[in-house]
């Protein structure tokens, strides 16, 4: 049994073009935060997850000062217990067969075979994000099928790897051993473990960003995938160009459609170019090229 301890849970709802604002701002006082944007228009989900009861005062301090700055009326939160539970027991018993153009997700309970011409990943629940199911992961992969019809990459990064998923696509479209990183060290973990699992070569290190000795020393990188968040993106545009062969590509998501034009205008500055937006559920996925002359 894989008992989970008690969690406080932040919610708050507010309009979709303030989503990635508030979830900054509840960062300061939970571990993990996340938004949803409903499919009838109205106004964003954002939850922050914590492991103690979250500094209130501080909460109030953080949205009171965010709706100022964005010119709306303070969110209400509502702050909720959330008593210990084996999560990834139930997600795993709910987690069904997943495929996404050629990639197809099985869990280790599943004894199915995947189906023919497929590539094949083995993925549990964790205790890392990433089971596949996002419209972000989704992009990305669907990007990365499209890359391996015209390039071979040497060498992969996998910026904010999450449970490893695109590492491992990356490692399963070419034979190369693919880096990755994360600022979170269970993150790291669960991907180091899901690598073996799926018999592929992956190094992977705990970074903030594009720091760690790790991530500098296999650069410079033909291909580059980076699925976080539109405000990460943006700050790390000169860090990921940097890192970034000449040709190279760029995989970017983890963005609201409404953000594509600022991280593209971003990586823009940096001499890179858009050769692709996809957007699924109102989320895009950005592929980015360097150009071969200065």
């Amino acid at each position: 049994m894989t008992l989970t301890p008690a969690l406080w849970r932040i919610e708050i709802r507010v309009p979709v073009a303030a989503a990635e604002d508030f979830a900054a701002a509840i960062e300061a006082t939970a571990e993990a935060v996340s938004w949803t944007v409903p499919d009838d228009g109205g106004p964003a989900l954002v939850q922050g997850y914590a492991a103690a009861e979250p500094d209130k005062e501080m909460l109030a301090e953080g949205l009171k000062d965010t709706a100022a700055a964005l010119g709306i009326k303070v969110p209400v939160a509502d702050v909720i217990w959330l008593p210990p539970r084996d999560w990834v027991a139930e997600n795993r018993r709910d987690l069904q067969p997943l495929s996404i153009g050629r990639f197809h997700f099985l869990g280790s309970h599943h004894d199915v075979a995947a189906p023919a011409g497929s590539i094949l990943i083995r993925l549990d629940a964790a205790t890392a994000f990433g089971s596949g199911r996002h419209a972000t992961t989704a992009g990305c992969l669907l990007a990365l099928q499209d890359l391996a019809r015209t390039m071979r990459p040497r060498q992969a990064l996998d910026m904010g790897c999450g449970s490893g998923i695109l590492a491992i696509a990356m490692a399963k479209l070419w034979p190369i051993a693919v880096t990755a990183a994360d600022i979170d060290g269970e993150a790291v973990r669960v991907a180091r473990g899901n690598a073996l699992r799926n018999g592929v070569r992956l190094r992977a290190a705990v970074s903030d960003g594009y720091r760690a000795a790790v991530v500098r020393a296999a650069g410079p990188y033909d291909l580059i995938v980076a699925n976080i968040l539109a405000n990460p993106l943006k700050r790390m545009a000169g860090s990921l160009a940097d890192a970034l062969a000449p040709g190279g590509r760029a995989v970017l998501s983890g963005l609201l459609a409404g953000d594509a034009a600022a991280v593209v205008a971003a990586h823009r500055a940096q001499g890179l170019v858009l050769t692709h937006r996809r957007i699924i559920d109102g989320w895009a996925t950005l592929t980015m090229a360097r150009r071969r002359w200065p």
